[in-house]
């Protein structure tokens, strides 16, 4: 298992449903958890799949209609009496953010933790740098202000040689020069090349998630070479008018966004209820694009398996 691993809580449109809980997603990445939309029902998938509280740092929400956000109340009063000590961010659309600040200020007023509130408008960009991972928001096409979110690692260290290394007597100190990408120059002048002291770095990985959104180049455009991308399907192809009008896309048009942005693997969800098996929808989102995962509530995936 890698580092980057992604946990579905819920896949479903709307309302929640005996087989699906609105959208809900965690991403798990170096020991630090990120929760992506917060649906109800949410909190209780991630204690059925063992995901720690405690570990929680960032929420994303994508845009301010229930089945995306009515969750995060209840999660909120949950980390407290769980005696969470770390601070909690919250990203969420400007629209929402004062009133959902008033509604976590009365049932949260007794936090044992702090919690910050960022606002997303206007085109978005990079709203988290950390270490090892940076975090941007782009514009989403629905009937209210939305965003998509895209989670890129950084470029990682070259892989030093321990035999070239011992050959050449580099010394210690020199050695996070190496995996920059620095050569290595003796005492007498030469210079070691770098490709003679280390070995490539493994892959950067990167995830999109884009949910509510009608078909539009604009999407493809901002996921544009991502490896995994999470595209909402709510509908097949025979209801592509009822998707245009409802801020949707169909699991066609999500394989057409997948093929234009050239990623490696599309996962689909955010099914209306009124589908039981999602085969509809994977087969209608094949014919634009081969591979193609069905997101499915309590699903855990490895996004560097999914990135090969």
């Amino acid at each position: 298992m890698s580092d980057f691993q992604l946990s579905i809580l819920g896949c479903g449109s709307a309302t929640p449903s005996p087989r699906r809980n609105p959208s809900s997603q965690v991403i798990s990445y170096r020991g630090r958890l990120m929760m992506i939309d917060c649906g109800e029902g949410a909190q209780a998938t991630m204690r059925r799949l063992g995901l720690s509280f405690s570990r929680l740092s960032h929420v994303f929400i994508s845009h301010m209609h229930g089945d995306h956000c009515l969750g995060l109340p209840g999660l909120l009063s949950t980390l407290s009496l769980h005696g969470k000590k770390s601070p909690l961010t919250v990203y969420l659309p400007a629209e929402g953010l004062e009133i959902m600040k008033s509604i976590t200020d009365f049932f949260c007023r007794e936090a044992t933790y702090e919690i910050n509130y960022v606002a997303l408008e206007g085109a978005g960009g990079q709203i988290l740098d950390l270490p090892s991972l940076t975090v941007e928001a782009f514009p989403l096409y629905h009937r209210v202000p939305a965003y998509g979110f895209v989670f890129r690692e950084k470029p990682k260290p070259r892989h030093l040689r321990a035999d070239m290394l011992d050959f050449f007597k580099v010394p210690v100190a020199m050695r996070p020069k190496l995996k920059e990408g620095a050569d290595f120059v003796t005492e007498d002048g030469n210079v070691i090349a770098n490709s003679r002291l280390t070995t490539s770095p493994d892959p950067s990985l990167s995830y999109a998630y884009c949910s509510d959104t009608m078909y539009d180049h604009r999407v493809a455009h901002a996921v544009k070479g991502v490896d995994v991308l999470y595209h909402e399907a709510t509908y097949d192809d025979t209801l592509a008018e009822t998707a245009r009008q409802r801020g949707h896309s169909t699991a066609r048009q999500a394989g057409m966004i997948a093929a234009e942005a050239g990623v490696k693997t599309l996962i689909i969800g955010h099914y209306s209820k009124r589908y039981y098996d999602t085969e509809i929808l994977v087969l209608d989102a094949r014919e634009a694009f081969p591979r193609v995962i069905a997101s499915a509530d309590g699903l855990q995936l490895d996004i560097a398996l999914l990135s090969k």
